[in-house]
């Protein structure tokens, strides 16, 4: 139940940023409380027809919004703030006729309305949730007890937003400050991760630019975004641009570069995220033997628990406990290609030997099972039976647009850029007029993006967040 509206900051979203080397800067704690906004409807003003206006007004006293907890539920959020209990109660079942609670997460806004009555005891008058970012459910409590929820649509108006900037201490940090929030950095590290390793090839001073959609409230507030239409990265290890396109022959969406090549590979370079490479291919000293043996794979340092992906479709063949292996998992791909992973904390829900799995799929957790000496995953990779070195091995390519298709993602492209070349233009023409009348704006052509250290803005002249 994510408040679109209001800005992650620096929760979980973040911490598993951190692992994938977009994040390099601390982690603060979120506010428990904070101020509650102005727009936020009163649920006292939508229950007016059960009292009179004037008793309504003064039923309450106090608005307090607050952020959920880790394993914190509705009504512990109401404990916390000093709801009764019994009312507490009654305004969890109403808002559970539009809210899934089970589906509340860590960093949900919950606003309270609390008043006092004649002998000074706390009573709960109305909360306000908000499940998805174009809706608010209300919950109002009657002068009669009785509790009545309500659910309200925002009618969303769609726009872009485009970004870009020098890489300073991370790409996380840069985007963060142009006003991205941490699901496109995520999709963005989706998009280049079978290209570039984000820990060790991304270097200060990389150049990188997305553009992705973004959707209004009837207040001209950004209350959501969504897909990422474009991303480029010209820095040391790579210079290239994709583009979101979903061809018409199979209805699946992918990023396509220039010459219409999918992002796509046969093999995820890595199938993990945030880890740190500890040990390579090739022939080394063992650490539990004592003696140099071939190392057939490459083990990624991570914490305990850190998910495991599957590095391409394929076929289970293997998925159980595995001697010096410890929990292990052996995927059958096309051409003659295997991969393995091993000394796995655990396995995966929903698959099982003979699974078939999908690129990304998550296959089990980080552990140190087997003959380990710290939690890592140990991968290997075969081709027809032959271990090979995975950070040098030169992988397929997925699909490249031809006949007709190639010329839709043309045309598609041709689109983006055109939407990206408006929204700069419109953000030089905003940061023209707000810059201070003695100063003369330098003339920039509309395809240079904005540096990072200016504060974007949106088509509508308001500030991103």
């Amino acid at each position: 139940m994510k408040n679109g509206w209001f800005d992650w900051g620096m929760g979980a979203a973040a911490a598993v940023l951190m692992g994938t080397g977009l994040v390099v800067v601390g982690v603060n704690a979120r506010p428990v409380e904070a101020a509650a906004p102005d727009n936020t409807n009163d649920p006292r003003l939508v229950v007016a027809s059960l009292t009179s206006a004037d008793d309504a007004a003064n039923l309450s006293s106090e608005m307090k919004r607050v952020s959920v907890l880790r394993n914190e539920t509705l009504s512990g959020v109401l404990d916390r703030i000093g709801a009764p209990r019994d009312e507490a109660n009654g305004a969890v079942f109403a808002a559970s006729q539009f809210v899934d609670l089970r589906g509340m997460r860590p960093g949900d806004d919950v606003t309270a309305w609390l008043g006092t009555d004649a002998e000074g005891a706390v009573r709960l008058m109305g909360l306000s949730l908000r499940p998805e970012a174009e809706t608010q459910v209300l919950v109002s409590r009657g002068l009669d007890g009785t509790w009545t929820s309500h659910e309200l649509k925002a009618k969303l108006s769609p726009g872009i937003s485009y970004i870009s900037g020098d890489v300073d201490q991370s790409i996380y940090q840069t985007a963060s400050q142009l006003g991205a929030a941490d699901q496109q950095i995520v999709d963005y590290a989706e998009i280049f991760g079978y290209d570039i390793d984000f820990q060790r090839e991304v270097r200060t001073g990389d150049r990188f630019g997305m553009m992705y959609e973004t959707y209004e409230d009837e207040r001209g507030q950004q209350v959501k975004t969504g897909s990422i239409l474009m991303a480029t990265m010209d820095g040391a290890a790579l210079s290239k641009t994709f583009y979101r396109f979903t061809p018409s022959d199979d209805g699946q969406v992918e990023y396509f570069d220039d010459s219409g090549q999918s992002v796509k590979k046969f093999l995820m370079k890595t199938p993990i995220n945030g880890a740190r490479l500890s040990s390579s291919f090739g022939n080394r000293k063992h650490p539990v033997l004592g003696y140099t043996k071939l190392h057939k794979g490459t083990d990624f340092a991570a914490p305990t628990g850190t998910p495991i992906y599957a590095a391409g479709n394929g076929k289970l063949v293997t998925y159980g406990p595995n001697g010096t292996y410890g929990n292990f998992a052996k995927i059958q791909h096309a051409n003659g290609y295997q991969t393995a992973y091993a000394h796995m904390s655990r396995f995966a829900k929903g698959v099982s030997k003979g699974s078939f799995v999908k690129q990304g799929q998550i296959i089990g957790y980080v552990g140190t099972t087997g003959r380990s000496t710290g939690p890592h995953l140990h991968y290997e990779v075969y081709v027809n039976n032959k271990p090979v070195n995975a950070m040098t091995l030169k992988l397929p390519t997925g699909r490249t647009l031809s006949g007709a298709q190639l010329e839709a993602f043309k045309a598609e492209k041709a689109r983006i850029d055109g939407l990206r070349d408006a929204e700069l233009m419109d953000q030089q023409m905003v940061a023209a007029n707000t810059a201070p009348a003695a100063a003369t704006p330098a003339l920039v052509s509309s395809s240079a993006p904005a540096p990072a250290s200016v504060t974007l803005e949106t088509r509508d002249g308001v500030a991103n967040p």
